[in-house]
């Protein structure tokens, strides 16, 4: 007789912006939300899924969010900031990372969709700190090689995964 094995415990993290903009550029489309879901759900026990934005007025960027929500994601918004220099401010680093700091301990692995370098360390500590694993979803020519390096799996976004 057999035991059978839980699934792995998993808290996803989404930085909606990054890929956005990196499935447009490589791909010129948009990531598949539901299927990555679906395929998320079946490898691992989700016990909690941020996607981070920006807050809009734009009816798009709404039903979007609404669509992710529908889902299963738990969407934190911040505020587009535009600086009177013309530049704008609008990434959720830190909240991702305050976020995944607080999570890790509580799962087996943290699972990113992003290919921000800047990520690099966070996925370093909570493995070194909490021994908790990592998979990074991103398009691969897109994607810093130092998240690459420190992350436990790289799963690469492939024209399959998106709409």
């Amino acid at each position: 007789m057999s035991l059978s094995s839980a699934q792995p415990k998993a808290a996803i993290f989404v930085d909606v912006q990054n890929i956005y903009y990196t499935c447009k550029q490589a791909y010129g489309r948009q990531f598949n939300y539901r299927q990555f879901w679906q395929q998320i759900n079946y490898q691992f026990d989700i016990v909690a899924a941020n996607a981070y934005a920006i807050a809009s007025k734009d009816d798009g960027q709404r039903k979007f969010q609404d669509a992710l929500r529908h889902i299963g994601f738990n969407v934190k918004l911040k505020p587009f900031i535009q600086r009177s220099d013309g530049s704008a401010k609008g990434d959720w680093d830190v909240g991702i990372t305050v976020d995944m700091m607080l999570l890790a301990p509580e799962v087996d692995y943290v699972v990113l969709l992003s290919g921000d370098g800047d990520f690099d360390i966070l996925l370093r500590t909570v493995s070194d700190k909490f021994h908790t694993k990592s998979q990074v979803h991103g398009v691969e020519m897109l994607t810093a090689d130092s998240l690459l390096i420190a992350c436990n799996q790289f799963q690469p976004i492939l024209p399959a995964d998106l709409l």
